[in-house]
């Protein structure tokens, strides 16, 4: 258990366990997840722990409080685990996986896994599977009116309702208990029983999330019909921790208090899961960027969902755990998850994450979506025979006078195969191609406008703000615009006229300043 950091000067140069041995190295990346002064609560019953079993961080926060950072306190909690042999499942719902092979990699590894020939567990009832590979399914139950009963008469034993817990959880996850409350009106909530493996017994009830007494949560189990027998192995719990608030990081994620200090994860303020690991991937690579004297890589709003949930975390105000969701990103028409590899690869190619061979095969893709889109755009549809017998067979109408091929796709009833067989391409297109073809005709119009977006911002984004700044010493601006730049103190233009609190007259004003500071 890492204890305290070593500092030399404002830089740092390790750590040291609890055991009083010291780690040095010229860059760290702290991720603490809910560990650092971690306390586990069910009912009246408080531990310290950032999980189950395991003992919290408590000397580390004291250590980066020394240091001058500022701290918080957050707060999330788990779900009673149960044993799937005491399940009724023939009175739940069959939630089963996807049909189509789906692989979160653009380069999956269709190797067969050896745990997918391990048996199923006999406890699991199992009514289909998919012929790609085997999956295990959820099983969807219901809340009862009995349910929200029995939370309503407890909730004076509730550490939630108590005062106990003093961190706040996040807002779209909330407990259970919470629920009852900000729901009053709803006769159920839906909650999925998610198995923890091919062979474990243990079931994860998703979105049971309580920290009441142990004795309510069995009830509480124990009301729903499936459940009625049901047995409970871990009682679930909230766990309360401590977080550094991310106004006290630069957007690749080293702090601006201590050079070569990088923190990511729910120690800024986020949620765990995949938030906390792209959090994770950005701090290594720009910890090992750092070390070999490069600049960092900083991914922009327009490019990644990522560049949105790090320029969020450095330019706003968090009061609860930050969770990406694509109503934050201004230009999600284009962060599709479809052409993801034609956004990143050049980023991962350059810093040295993915080889030549995989960069050549993107470069080829984009060059075949390029290559299609030009052919469209320069041929013309006849109006003959052919033509409209092919149309007749899609269902389409028939066409009286020539038309241009890319627009005539970007008609709503109309999909690539029809073009194919109209208008055959030289060389045969994979899948992947057509579709990216099929979305930028389609939705060309919007991706423009939002291109155009991006590039007016990219004016501002261009324009560094130096780290040694007085916004203070700016009479003109707005108190509180003073206030909020002094406080979060941006890198860039761009990410000053994202802050709360400082509007368009504000960036102007700061504008005339950094011009007569260059000259």
């Amino acid at each position: 258990m890492v204890d305290a950091l070593l500092i030399d000067g404002d830089h740092i140069c390790g750590v040291q366990t609890s055991t009083q041995f010291c780690y040095f190295a010229k860059t760290v990346v702290l991720t603490t997840g809910t560990f650092l002064g971690g306390r586990l609560i069910i009912g009246n019953n408080i531990t310290e722990g950032g999980r189950a079993g395991e003992r919290a961080a408590i000397k580390l926060s004291d250590s980066l409080t020394k240091l001058g950072f500022e701290l918080g306190r957050l707060k999330t909690g788990t779900p009673p685990r149960i044993d799937a042999r005491t399940i009724d499942f023939s009175q739940t719902i069959h939630q089963f996986g996807s049909d189509v092979p789906l692989y979160f990699s653009f380069e999956p590894d269709k190797k067969h896994a050896r745990w997918l020939d391990e048996p199923l567990h006999p406890a699991y009832l199992v009514k289909q599977q998919t012929e790609w590979r085997r999956q295990m399914p959820c099983y969807l139950v219901y809340s009862t009116e009995e349910t929200h009963e029995i939370v309503r008469n407890n909730l004076d034993r509730s550490p939630m309702f108590s005062g106990m817990i003093e961190g706040i959880g996040p807002r779209y996850c909330p407990s259970f208990e919470d629920k009852i409350v900000r729901f009053a009106d709803k006769p159920h909530h839906q909650l999925f029983l998610e198995p923890e493996g091919w062979q474990t017994i243990e079931v994860y009830i998703q979105g049971y999330n309580t920290s009441m007494p142990e004795d309510v949560q069995w009830d509480m189990v124990q009301s729903i019909p499936a459940l009625r027998n049901a047995e409970i192995i871990r009682a679930g719990y909230a766990v309360e921790y401590d977080y550094v608030p991310p106004h006290q990081l630069h957007a690749w994620l080293e702090t601006k208090n201590i050079k070569g200090l990088f923190h990511a994860g729910q120690i800024n303020g986020t949620t765990g899961y995949e938030e906390a690991a792209a959090q994770g991937l950005m701090a290594g690579i720009n910890a090992a960027l750092k070390v070999q004297g490069k600049s960092p890589l900083i991914l922009k709003r327009d490019e990644a969902y990522i560049g949105v949930l790090i320029d969020d975390l450095v330019t706003q105000e968090h009061t609860e755990p930050y969770r990406q969701m694509t109503s934050r990103a201004e230009y999600r028409l284009l962060l599709r998850q479809d052409n993801a590899d034609l956004r990143l690869t050049p980023h991962g190619y350059a810093i040295g994450l993915i080889g030549h061979e995989r960069f050549e095969r993107v470069q080829k893709k984009q060059s075949a979506i390029m290559a299609e889109l030009n052919r469209l755009a320069h041929t013309t549809i006849s109006p003959n025979d052919k033509t409209n017998t092919i149309l007749s067979r899609f269902g389409l109408p028939s066409l009286n006078d020539g038309v241009n091929a890319k627009k005539y796709l970007r008609r709503p009833q109309v999909t690539y195969q029809v073009l194919a067989e109209l208008i055959p391409a030289t060389e045969l297109l994979s899948d992947e191609v057509i579709k990216q073809v099929s979305i930028e005709t389609k939705f060309e119009g919007y991706i423009a406008k939002q291109l155009d977006q991006v590039e007016r911002i990219k004016r501002l984004e261009s324009m560094p703000i130096p780290a040694d700044f007085d916004h203070e010493a700016i009479t003109a601006l707005r108190l509180e615009a003073r206030q909020k730049l002094s406080h979060f103190r941006p890198a860039t233009l761009g990410q000053a006229g994202r802050i709360a609190g400082v509007n368009p007259a504000d960036i102007s004003v700061l504008l005339v300043h950094l011009k007569r500071r260059e000259h």
